[in-house]
């Protein structure tokens, strides 16, 4: 370089001027170096792209079935893992890194840690067998429900909480029965053993023949419910789904045809 970066002074070292604003730059210039480095190992570890995501276990929409045929179909090279779980199990999915996205419902106060989406208010359904008596109604008070048995999907570990939610904050039921998962619960809904709470998140399949689906009132009107997404500050918005910081890569957004919600790509 032709310049004098450090000086000596008997047994002493100190920077010249030049010396100190080359080492100032310098050192800049090798944590980017030290990020690139960092970054071009995790491309070459992770040559298959993986997206995770994480659904309610009582969800039962067609929307994210036909998303995630749309993502495949877009990203072939991506391979997408889903799960599902409680609130509270898909809360700790993505705190922990579990997941990458998450589909939820609202029952808490939104965190200053993340930027929060409201999706949608959901009005609350219940599927009965039209072998009960109030299977001819055109809707169902929620003061009728507590004479029968509330049934919630739920995983063992997670029963004390969801029966805890319904009871207390939906003021559902009297006594409660669990399902490890949509279908169990629906076979017993046919079997006439109690009522299942759905919620009309996008385009519910056909209730079927043996069972009736009505809207739940409360003080004369329809309980509803939020749905929404929560996603690290800064980062771009997702559409029905929670985005964890550092999830998954070029996510964006898309509209579904001929329902004008949107869900979360990644």
């Amino acid at each position: 370089m032709n310049v004098e970066l450090i000086r000596r002074e008997n047994r002493r070292f100190s920077l010249t001027p030049a010396g100190e604003y080359f080492y100032s730059h310098s050192k800049a210039i090798l944590e980017q170096v030290d990020d690139l480095i960092r970054e071009a190992k995790q491309l070459g570890e992770n040559q298959e792209l993986r997206l995770r995501i994480g659904y309610l276990r009582c969800y039962s929409g067609l929307e994210l079935h036909q998303a995630i045929a749309e993502f495949s179909e877009t990203y072939p090279e991506v391979e997408i893992n889903i799960v599902n779980g409680t609130h509270e199990e898909l809360y700790d999915m993505l705190r922990f890194g579990g997941v990458d996205l998450v589909l939820n419902d609202q029952r808490r106060a939104f965190s200053d840690l993340y930027t929060n989406f409201e999706l949608m208010q959901c009005g609350c359904y219940v599927e009965i067998s039209r072998h009960n008596p109030l299977s001819g109604q055109d809707h169902v008070r929620l003061e009728e429900l507590k004479r029968m048995p509330c049934i919630l999907i739920s995983s063992r570990e997670q029963q004390n909480v969801e029966q805890d939610y319904y009871q207390n904050t939906l003021g559902f039921g009297g006594s409660y029965l669990f399902a490890d998962n949509l279908e169990e619960g629906r076979l017993m809904v046919v079997s006439n053993r109690g009522f299942l709470p759905i919620e009309s998140v996008g385009t519910l399949p056909p209730e079927g023949v043996s069972v009736r689906r009505l809207p739940v009132f409360r003080n004369g009107r329809q309980i509803r419910r939020n749905f929404w997404c929560k996603q690290v500050a800064l980062m771009q918005p997702v559409f029905y789904a929670i985005h964890p910081a550092g999830g998954c890569r070029a996510c964006t957004s898309r509209h579904l045809p001929g329902n004008g919600q949107r869900t979360a790509y990644a």
